[in-house]
Order: C-alpha cells, then sequence, then structure tokens
C-alpha cells in the first residue's frame, strides 16, 4: 500500500513537472476502453469546421467529432441540428476559453489582488491614506488571510455554533463549509481548519488531469474527532471564475459509456478526476516517484491508510459545483473497481450547485450501489441556480439528475424534490419571474442581517454580484453564501432517516 507520505512527497514535485506546450494537448481520442462514446476535439478544430458543424448534419466529413455507432449513440452519419448547435457552442466555448486562458487568469490575479489589498487596509479611504503616507498594507497571497474572488463573497470561516455534532444536519454543514474553504489556499485552509474548527488539517492536493497534462483538480482532507467519532472529509474544490482549465471540462459535452452497467458519464469530470489515456479506469495505475499523483488513485489510497488506524472511522465526500460532481462520481469509480471495503466506509455525499454528470443508467446504478452500502447522497439546489440545470436533460444531450434532491428557495425553505424546478434553466416564459426574484435576493441582502443575525451579513461585493442576477439570473444564486445559509437555516428533518421524516418539509 502508498503510504501517505508518500503521496505529500508526490504532492510536493507537482509543479517540477514540465508542462508540455497548449499545441502537443489533446483531447481524448482514445475509447478503447468503452464501446460507445461521443468525443468532441476542440484543439483539432479550425473555422470552416465550426462552420461544418452548422451547416452540415455529416459528422464523418467533420474532424470536429468521434463517436461509436453502437445502440444509443449515433445510428447513422448524421446528427440532428440541436446536437450540432450544442456541439458547436461546446467546442467555441473551450476554444474560447484556450485562447484567453492566461490573460483571464491574469485578470482573476488582478481583481483578487485588489480585493484583499482593499481588505488588508480596511476600507478605500484607509487605502488611498496609506499610500499617501508609504504606510500600505500588501497582501500575501500565500497567507491564512488571503480571499479568493469566491471567498470575498462570503468570508465567514466559523462553522455555526448552534449546530451541534448530534444534529441531523451536522454534516451537511460541515461539507459546505469544507467546500467553500476548498476554493482557498493550502495555508488559509489549514488555519481555518485547525485553528477555528479545532479538528486536524490532512493535507491540500493538486492533482494531475492525464488530458490538460497539468495539475488541475485540488482537493483537501480533514479528520474530524470527537469522542468516539472519527470522520474524514475529502472536499473537492469546484470551479474558480477565472481558471479556463476548469471552465473547459464543464463546458466539454463529450461522455463514455462504461462497462459493467455503469452508463454514460460527461468526459470533461471524468478526465479531471483522473481518467487514463487510452486505457479509462484500470483498477491499478503505476505510480513512480516522480511523477504528479492522480485525484482518485491517490485519495483512494490515502483513505485505505487512514481508515485502517481505526474501525470505526468513517469519510464523507463533498463539492461545490464542478467539486460535486467530483464527488458523486469518485465512489462511481470505487464501486466500478469493486471496493467494497471503502464504499463501507463511505457515510455520505453532498454536493452543493452540482451540474448533471451521467445518463439515466448510470443514475440506476449509483442509485442501486449507494442503496447496497448504505450511502446517503444529498444534492443541495438553491433557487434559480443554473449549474445544477446544466448540461441539458433532453434527448439530445441525455445527462439526468438522480438522488435526494433538497431545493432551498429564497426564503431556505426546503423541499425533497425529484427535480428541481425549471430543470433546464433556459426558457423565456421562465425569465421574468427569474428576474423577480433575483430583484427580490438583492433587496433581502440589506436585511437578512437583521432578521436572520450577524453571520448572515452581506457585504458590498456580493450585493455587486447579485445586481448581476437582474440581467442573468442564476448566476449569484451559484455563490456559496446561498449554500452556507440554506444548511444553517433550512430544515434539518430532510437528513433524518426516510421513515422518520415527516410528511411536510
Amino acid at each position: 500500500m502508498v503510504s501517505l507520505k508518500q503521496y505529500i512527497h508526490t504532492h510536493n514535485i507537482f509543479h517540477q513537472h514540465t508542462n508540455a506546450p497548449t499545441h502537443q494537448r489533446t483531447m481524448a481520442c482514445d475509447k478503447g476502453f468503452s464501446s460507445s462514446y461521443f468525443l468532441l476535439k476542440p484543439e483539432e478544430v479550425g473555422f470552416f469546421d465550426l462552420v461544418h458543424i452548422l451547416f452540415s448534419s455529416n459528422v464523418e466529413e467533420g474532424r470536429y467529432a468521434d463517436y461509436s455507432k453502437s445502440e444509443g449513440t449515433v445510428t447513422d452519419d448524421t446528427i440532428s441540428f440541436r446536437r450540432r448547435w450544442l456541439m458547436f457552442i461546446s467546442i467555441l466555448a473551450q476554444k474560447f476559453l484556450q485562447l484567453v486562458s492566461k490573460p483571464l487568469s491574469v485578470l482573476g490575479s488582478g481583481i483578487e489582488m485588489c480585493l484583499n489589498l482593499l481588505s488588508s487596509n480596511r476600507n478605500i479611504f484607509v487605502l488611498v491614506l496609506n499610500s499617501f503616507r508609504g504606510k500600505l498594507v500588501k497582501p500575501d497571497k500565500s497567507s491564512a488571510t488571503f480571499l479568493s474572488f469566491i471567498g470575498n463573497m462570503d468570508k465567514r470561516v466559523k462553522l455555526d455554533s448552534s449546530i451541534k455534532h448530534d444534529d441531523a444536519n451536522y454534516h451537511a454543514a460541515l461539507s459546505m463549509m469544507a467546500s467553500k474553504a476548498s476554493y482557498e489556499n493550502k495555508t488559509y485552509i489549514e488555519t481555518t481548519v485547525n485553528d477555528h474548527w479545532k479538528m486536524e488539517f490532512l493535507g491540500f492536493y493538486d492533482f494531475w488531469n492525464d488530458y490538460q497534462q497539468k495539475a488541475t483538480t485540488q482537493a483537501f482532507l480533514l479528520r474530524d474527532k470527537t469522542g468516539d467519532r472519527d470522520t474524514i472529509v475529502v472536499a473537492f474544490r469546484g470551479t474558480e471564475p477565472f481558471d479556463a482549465d476548469a471552465w473547459c471540462s464543464d463546458f466539454d459535452i463529450s461522455w463514455y459509456e462504461l462497462s459493467a452497467g455503469v452508463g454514460k458519464i460527461h468526459g470533461g469530470f471524468m478526465k479531471a478526476l483522473g481518467l487514463q489515456k487510452n486505457v479509462g479506469w484500470p483498477k491499478e495505475i503505476k505510480q513512480e516517484d516522480g511523477q504528479p499523483a492522480v485525484a482518485y488513485y491517490a485519495i483512494r489510497e490515502m483513505l485505505k491508510e487512514l481508515l485502517s488506524q481505526n474501525d470505526q472511522a468513517r469519510y464523507i465526500v463533498t463539492g461545490h459545483s464542478l467539486g460535486g460532481a467530483l464527488a458523486i462520481l469518485f465512489p462511481t469509480v470505487l464501486a466500478l473497481h469493486n471496493e467494497a471495503w471503502l464504499l463501507e466506509g463511505l457515510q455520505g455525499v453532498y454536493t452543493f450547485g452540482q451540474p448533471r454528470v451521467g445518463d439515466e443508467k448510470f443514475g440506476e446504478f449509483m442509485t442501486e450501489k449507494l442503496k447496497e452500502h448504505g450511502i446517503r447522497y444529498f444534492r443541495f439546489v438553491y433557487g434559480n441556480d443554473m449549474v445544477p440545470r446544466l448540461p441539458y436533460d433532453d434527448k439530445d444531450l441525455m445527462f439526468k439528475h438522480f438522488g435526494t434532491c433538497l431545493y432551498y428557495n429564497r426564503q431556505y425553505e426546503v423541499k425533497v424534490v425529484a427535480e428541481e424546478p425549471n430543470k433546464n434553466y433556459f426558457s423565456p416564459l421562465g425569465a421574468i419571474p427569474m428576474m423577480i426574484n433575483a430583484f427580490c435576493e438583492l433587496i433581502r441582502s440589506f436585511t437578512i442581517s437583521r432578521t436572520k443575525g450577524p453571520d448572515y451579513k452581506e457585504g458590498s461585493f456580493l450585493r455587486i454580484f447579485r445586481v448581476i442576477g437582474l440581467v442573468l439570473p442564476g448566476v449569484p444564486s451559484h455563490s456559496t453564501q446561498d449554500y452556507v445559509n440554506a444548511t444553517r437555516l433550512g430544515s434539518s428533518n430532510v437528513f433524518l432517516p426516510p421513515r422518520n421524516i415527516p410528511q411536510e418539509v
């Protein structure tokens, strides 16, 4: 068994690995491990290929897609205009993101530095005064006080002291705070876990993406050990606003169908978790010294070591946005590899604003596996958050949600539903009600601290972000602020065993 120390050593040498130039990167053309697949190849697409996508239904003539003609995939050489339109949008978005990757990263760093410069000097007036006096306080990007773009929208650090270990919503509240913290730097997370939460920080890692040829996936682990309880939390980082690589994973609508009845799964999410080129998901991979670690395999070995230290130890997996997709995919690959012992140790999966991951068959497979091992899966959706409504659930994309959906409205009232309202987001008839709701959320940002307490106060930065919702409703609803509020203010009855849940929540 590979030790945790070896994986930490591997993490320390990630950045010594030479990144391959962009033109050498390739999207997956490998499909030997999958009999059914639909793969987009944006790196190979030129301007005329993009035009070809819209005006020719014959995919065989284009270089932009590779697919199988097995049952349920593509039955001939033609593809409907709607699907070609979705392919066009996906490829165009990925190519644009690749083009602006570096300036987008620079812009994000600049915005974060400005926000932290402002907070380090208390306010704009003190900032100007300190500048003239030569006493400007400059933030350190690696410090425990430096906040990401997302962290500046919700600066809460402490757990809700009113939620105790025995409360039904304790793991949900802890999972959301861990998901929020995952967007920050290592020092911030370590300080938060050790000093504020009084738990054990186990490590923060950058994991290798075999397709993007760089470390693009992040996660951290903590240990919550109180009395006879020993719970390990694995928190995957979601999509950062200025991370082009992560957005490429989100926009990639490629998919593979896995064997053993697993079903069809989003290609971009699998690549982020650790899908291996040409071979897919082998049970073991060769991990030599000096080689970057891969998320699924590294975390799996860490958990084996940690759980072996205490027979009573259990773990939960969580994440916000893209992190939520990786959180539910992790037990999927464990099931594929028949890792029954690790599945027995999994207490729950908590995802927040999670996009769709696979098709209906995938949902049926995972529903059965989660039930078999007694794993509870809660998928949180707040209001008009657009991310859980993507990719589309229709005949052209076949992506579908499964599991227990906890839907929270503007008042953080929760309902257990099979599917969130307005499941595909884009609707001319639904636009006006969503804009009205966004306006009410903006008004609420000025009153919530008086009605719910000072812990729910919203800053100017988040309020500016909520203004965007008046034009693009559903964007600010994806913020961590509302999901933290939902786990604290929503009814805890939904987390009780099914037989104990009241008829009306």
